[in-house]
């Protein structure tokens, strides 16, 4: 479980921290100089010092063993394992979800496939729906363990749903895999839901891995 700031102080720094991370305003390889970072976010070292074990217990920090901390660097086969495992829970869920839901669940899958659909043209609130439907499927398939893993998955994911996200192509890609994936559940066609699930992750992956190669950042 990952770490909770014991402040308010420390969880601003972790929020701006995460941020800068995530908008990579903190480069993939650059190095956190604590004085320099307590400066800069105008705070002392104490709540800085818990932001970042935060951060490193999620991995969108990296403690080096001579003690320093930087940002990690961008690795293409982690990054593809880690979407290649997300697949198969996104597939596993989806599956689950077509024997398990209800009316009611139905109703708020479709709500927040309207949402998605009127935000598409927003990257932020775009991705908000999105993460929000998968999120649902997953509360819906009712597999504790695939949810737990879920969870945890995508706060790593996270770190790199910025270079898919910004496109409005992918996004309408994503939106038009949404639909499909709402429509299998409420038909209860498994199959065609876990390979919806699937292909839409892996189509995820496959643009991350592409605009990272193309964006000139250091790949492992």
């Amino acid at each position: 479980m990952a770490e909770q700031p014991r402040n308010t102080g420390a969880h601003l720094v972790y929020g701006e921290l995460k941020r800068r991370i995530l908008s990579l305003e903190l480069k993939p390889g650059e190095r956190i100089y604590e004085p320099a970072m307590a400066t800069a976010l105008q705070v002392s070292r104490t709540p800085l010092r818990e932001a970042i074990r935060r951060l490193i217990s999620e991995s969108l920090l990296e403690q080096q063993s001579t003690g320093g901390v930087l940002v990690p660097a961008l690795d293409e086969k982690v990054i593809s394992e880690l979407y290649d495992v997300r697949a198969a829970l996104e597939s596993l869920m989806a599956r689950e979800a077509c024997a398990n839901a209800t009316a009611e669940d139905l109703e708020e899958l479709r709500g927040l496939l309207a949402r998605n659909a009127a935000m598409v043209e927003f990257a932020d609130e775009a991705m908000k729906y999105g993460v929000a439907l998968h999120a649902s499927i997953a509360r819906i398939a009712g597999n504790s363990w695939a949810q737990r893993f879920h969870e945890q998955i995508a706060s790593q994911v996270e770190r790199y749903r910025y270079f898919t996200n910004n496109a409005p192509e992918r996004r309408d890609e994503a939106l038009a895999n949404h639909r499909l994936l709402v429509e299998a559940i409420a038909s209860k066609d498994a199959e065609k839901a876990a390979r919806v699930a699937f292909d839409h992750v892996i189509g995820a992956r496959d643009e991350t891995l592409r605009v990272i190669s193309s964006s000139g950042l250091v790949v492992e």
